[in-house]
């Protein structure tokens, strides 16, 4: 571990996010191809072609099982090649499939391969830095991953225009490329022999019994996993809400790009009010705000036609605004209790909550059709839900402090 007196190195800084980013970039850079495969596989049924975006988030949810147990036994540097290869396959997979059967199995494999890059570079930062150090660290890597929804669906778009579908994923491949490299040549291994642990279903077991210890723990995964459900339910079908029932292919990359930065604002905006208020109170006033916001919606244009595209995008970003106040919160929260089987803890929150997550948004995406309403009914179930468990939690916290 490096001490505290040691600044964060631009290079290491940038090494980090790209190897975090390129898993937004795989998600987000096919978004305006979705039409252009589903023709090429015969799949033309918008809500199936939903699962080349949800399944990928499946892949993902699994392989951190795995990738973050065996880079403590094995070091991280074998297991961040590992990804890469897996990955290397996957797209592989996706570029001959000749059916959607086959593309939705390829981008499971690619998630499962991108869950090394994301699990392994937050171990290696966690490795390299401590402190205010891995907080500016973090900040930096935050700040990167902003950029990255906004640019992606437009480097999307550029592809396809001058391209075809399948240059996205060979650009996918030529960019994993050139950061296995960069990695390879310029990253250290961090994991100390001596903190080598061995891997083992015992361990998850053993984790997973100490997680039901703590029903805020548990509470909030549950919590994680019902608003990314809901967030889900809008990245799968952002491109036919758009594209589809408002005839806007050529202006989607702009408007996902500030929904992006609605996002990002309120994360950052998370950083510097979170001190003063607490990450228990923000974060309930943020889901409440959320879910009120999804109700309106319905209040308004229950048995109505879509509305005008401005008002839809002003509720969306109202929602997602929210969501920068949630998700870092949830994930704190639900980690406070846990620290001293962070990596396991970690590992199990987050395949815990992309197990409830993506079967939440396969099933709302089901009943998007003509109109975006669905989408809406979703974000109030899993907003409302969340509520009602963050109260729960409170209640189950008073009442053990009580005894």
């Amino acid at each position: 571990m490096q001490e505290n007196s040691t600044k964060p190195n631009f290079e290491f800084i940038a090494l980090m996010a790209s190897l975090m980013s390129i898993v937004a970039l795989s998600i987000d850079t096919l978004l305006p191809a979705i039409p252009d495969i589903g023709a090429t596989i015969n799949s033309y049924d918008s809500k199936d072609n939903q699962l080349l975006i949800t399944m990928i988030f499946l892949g993902l949810g699994v392989g951190q099982l795995f990738f973050g147990p065996l880079s403590d036994q094995y070091g991280r540097k074998p297991m961040v090649y590992a990804g890469f290869v897996v990955f290397g396959v996957a797209s592989l997979i996706c570029l001959l499939a000749p059916n959607l059967e086959v593309m939705v199995v390829g981008r499971v494999l690619q998630g499962i391969g991108l869950s090394a890059h994301r699990t392994i570079a937050i171990s290696i930062i966690r490795d390299s830095y401590k402190g205010d150090y891995m907080a500016k660290v973090m900040s930096f890597i935050t700040a990167f991953f902003i950029l990255v929804p906004v640019v992606a669906p437009a480097l999307g778009k550029f592809i396809i225009d001058h391209f075809n579908w399948q240059t996205i994923f060979y650009v996918h491949l030529f960019l994993g490329l050139i950061l296995w490299i960069w990695f390879w040549k310029r990253q250290k291994e961090t994991l100390n022999p001596e903190y080598k642990v061995k891997f083992s279903p015992k361990n998850f077991v053993g984790g997973a019994k100490e997680m039901m210890k703590y029903p805020e723990t548990v509470l909030y995964t549950f919590v994680s996993g019902l608003v990314t459900g809901a967030f889900l339910v809008y990245l799968s079908s952002a491109q036919h809400i758009f594209e589809d029932q408002y005839g806007l292919r050529e202006a989607f990359p702009y408007i996902f790009a500030g929904l992006a930065v609605s996002i990002g604002t309120s994360t950052f905006t998370n950083g510097t009010m979170v001190m003063r208020f607490g990450m228990r109170n923000l974060s309930l006033a943020a889901t409440i705000a959320f879910s009120l916001v999804a109700m309106s919606y319905l209040v308004f244009f229950w048995n109505s036609p879509n509305p005008e595209v401005i008002v839809l995008v002003v509720f969306l970003f109202l929602q997602f605004f929210c969501l920068g106040f949630m998700w870092g919160n949830f994930r704190s929260i639900a980690m406070e209790p846990i620290g001293h089987i962070a990596g396991i803890g970690a590992a199990i929150n987050g395949f815990v909550s992309t197990l409830i997550s993506v079967p939440i948004a396969t099933f709302i995406g089901a009943f998007l059709e003509d109109l975006a309403l669905p989408l809406f009914i979703g974000l109030a179930f899993c907003g409302f839900g969340a509520v009602l468990l963050i109260l729960l939690s409170r209640r189950k916290k008073v009442a053990l402090s009580n005894t």
